[in-house]
Formats: structure tokens, C-alpha cells, sequence
């Protein structure tokens, strides 16, 4: 590979880890915000947990692909590369 190609795919990995680490810092401050309201409005019915647990599920799934992912779609790129590669 060149150093062009390797250039470009590591600027894509980074930005898609800034972009989950942006994403989970909306999560925790929304939340906790939520949380409060809740909390000073209304003890009785606790309703910030489902939001909680909704957008918990995104994360989760953001994680995954961000970090998860990665390793296999990468190895799936240097299999097709050597199919493509010119034959000696």
C-alpha cells in the first residue's frame, strides 16, 4: 500500500473515533441532565430511564462499529487487495 492510501485510512479511523467520542459526550451531558429534571420535578415516576436506555442502545451500536468493526473490515480490504493485486 502507499503511503497516500494508509494516510487516508487512518484519518478515516480517527474521525469516526472523534465522532463516537463526541456522540457519548451528548449522551452522558443530556442524560444527566434529563436526569436531573426528572429527579426535581417528579420522584414519584421515573420516567428518565427510558431515554437512558433508548439512546444507550445507539451507543452500544456506535461503539461496536467504531471500535469493534474496524479489525474486520480491514482485514476484509487486505483479502480483496490481494485478489486485485497483479499476479507475478
Amino acid at each position: 500500500m502507499n503511503n497516500q492510501a494508509d494516510l487516508a485510512r487512518a484519518k478515516k479511523v480517527v474521525n469516526a473515533r472523534i465522532g463516537f467520542y463526541i456522540h457519548l459526550t451528548a449522551y452522558l451531558v443530556v442524560n444527566a441532565l434529563l436526569i436531573f429534571i426528572n429527579l426535581a420535578t417528579s420522584t414519584e415516576r421515573l420516567w428518565f430511564q427510558w431515554p437512558l436506555f433508548g439512546w444507550g442502545l445507539g451507543i452500544v451500536a456506535h461503539a461496536v462499529v467504531t471500535f469493534g468493526l474496524p479489525g474486520v473490515r480491514s482485514r476484509m480490504i487486505d483479502k480483496e487487495m490481494q485478489k486485485r493485486a497483479p499476479k507475478e
